[in-house]
């Protein structure tokens, strides 16, 4: 292999491997184990884990693996409609993920855990940092299939540094409560990866942007992987009533949203069938609308309404936003983020809003204080005291806050990291463009024969079924048969 080829093709490799031996380097330093999953302090007196009381590991992990089949299989999947791209969907994705578990526990937790000299792992911190593996996945989509792995590796590390700020700004200072991170995460996640796209942008029209049958068959495994564990994602950090409260409206969330999108689906198409990809998208939607509000008292019809909202706006959003943002704007968003995560997670942020203003202490009884700890009365009040002796202590002191304070905060948060996520991702993006990380030539597009050492057979002569939901492409395609270049993306 010439020194050119390396240079042109390889120059992932040394990133690769200089920042794994980096995160080795960064672990031995600074992290270790909490007192749970410290052998020597397990039996402390202080320590949540001792001979006669469980672990948190056993609350947590049920709902953690969860969510990592999530990261891992359900957003893996859910990106293989590409007919030429199934390899780097499913692959890259993993290798993205594994790099940002290592790199936001480490953000994170010198927000969350570090006490001076080292940051604490416990199950919570992988249950976070599986979390932000998905904003980066989100961000993922709106670019998958022109930017290499590096540029990927590198979007990874840039947008981790800034999201970990930003959550950190929202859960501590702002003190809101976004339990299903549908602010945090998939706004972020979606808004960052349509600005990074805003500056990447270039002529990516091309006919390996489609799906064959089969490539959609793949995409909707994720679908349903997604669909099945999504309450585990918006309850899995919540802790009793508001845990259950959690899974209950994300569950009727889902399935209301599921019967709106396949309903509009077919309204909206000239012959009125479904389209697959508003069934393998749009049908999650509701999952992301509810989360901000998913361990409030919402009640399962409110979260109902939540989720046909959602699904409505994602399809209306894929059949006739994404051809205007990317015609008018130019910004080419391959999967469709701003329909998946970026407008439902809007309304997560709105909904949520307005369930904290209107929330009071006889809806909630004194559960309210630990649902918004902002809301709490100021240490060395009466009212303090009073609370105190009910429900003992308090993670974070109270702020006296109203409750229409408390929804002004959490808009406020809205507003905050849709201005984080697009700087970030502007800046990001200029980054990426930088000739040292090179860029997908147009005749790689969206195909793995870039990276990857494809098979001759069934990678060049696949029986081609164009996915014009996500071709931006101005030209007139065939879906079946049909011509319907004036009326799909």
């Amino acid at each position: 292999m010439s020194m050119k080829h390396f240079l042109m093709h390889g120059r992932h490799i040394p990133f690769l491997l200089g920042i794994q031996v980096a995160f080795i380097v960064l672990f031995g330093v600074f992290v270790e184990y909490d007192k749970e999953a410290h052998s020597a302090r397990a039996f402390d007196k202080d320590a949540n884990a001792t001979k006669n009381e469980g672990n948190s590991l056993q609350h947590y992990y049920p709902m953690f693996q969860d969510v990592h089949v999530m990261m891992f299989i359900g957003f893996g999947f859910l990106m293989t409609f590409l007919k030429k791209y199934g390899y780097s969907a499913v692959a890259v994705n993993f290798l993205i993920a594994a790099i940002v578990l290592q790199w936001a526990t480490l953000c994170q937790g010198f927000y969350h855990t570090f006490d001076g000299q080292k940051i604490h792992i416990t199950i919570t911190s992988l249950l976070n940092a599986d979390f932000a593996s998905a904003t980066v996945l989100i961000s993922f989509g709106a670019v998958l299939g022109v930017t290499t792995p590096l540029q990927l590796a590198v979007m990874a590390v840039c947008e981790i540094a800034i999201f970990a700020s930003n959550e950190h700004l929202g859960l501590e200072i702002l003190r809101i409560s976004d339990v299903g991170a549908s602010m945090l995460v998939h706004v972020f996640g979606a808004y960052f990866g349509l600005a990074v796209s805003c500056v990447l942008r270039r002529d990516v029209a091309s006919e390996k942007e489609g799906a064959t049958y089969n490539s959609d068959i793949f995409a909707m495994i994720g679908t349903i992987f997604l669909w099945l564990f999504w309450p585990s994602f918006n309850a899995g950090l919540a802790e009793g009533d508001a845990q259950h409260r959690a899974v209950i409206n994300t569950y009727y969330s889902l399935a209301a949203c599921c019967v709106t999108a396949f309903a509009v689906s077919a309204l909206v198409s000239k012959e009125h069938k479904f389209d697959m990809v508003h069934i393998q998208n749009s049908t999650l939607a509701g999952g992301v609308a509810i989360g901000t509000a998913a361990d409030m008292m919402i009640n399962p019809f409110g979260a109902m309404i939540v989720g046909s909202i959602a699904g409505t706006v994602s399809v209306l959003g894929y059949r006739y936003l994404t051809p205007v943002i990317n015609r008018k704007l130019g910004i080419h968003d391959t999967c469709g983020v701003h329909n998946l995560h970026g407008m439902p997670g809007l309304i997560a942020g709105i909904v949520g809003a307005i369930t904290a203003a209107a929330a009071t202490q006889e809806e909630y009884g004194y559960s309210l204080y630990r649902q918004f700890s902002a809301r709490a009365p100021l240490p060395g009040t009466p009212e303090f005291t009073e609370l105190h002796h009910h429900i003992g202590h308090l993670h974070n002191p109270g702020l006296g806050r109203s409750a229409s304070m408390q929804g002004g905060y959490q808009i406020a948060t809205l507003f905050v990291t849709l201005a984080v996520a697009i700087s970030g991702g502007l800046v990001t993006g200029l980054i990426l463009r930088l000739p040292i990380f090179g860029k997908v030539p147009k005749s790689h597009l969206f195909d793995d024969e870039l990276s990857w050492e494809v098979p001759d057979s069934g990678h060049h002569q696949v029986e081609e079924v164009p996915h014009p939901q996500h071709n931006t492409s101005s030209s007139p395609m065939v879906h079946h048969g049909k011509d319907v270049g004036d009326t799909h993306i």
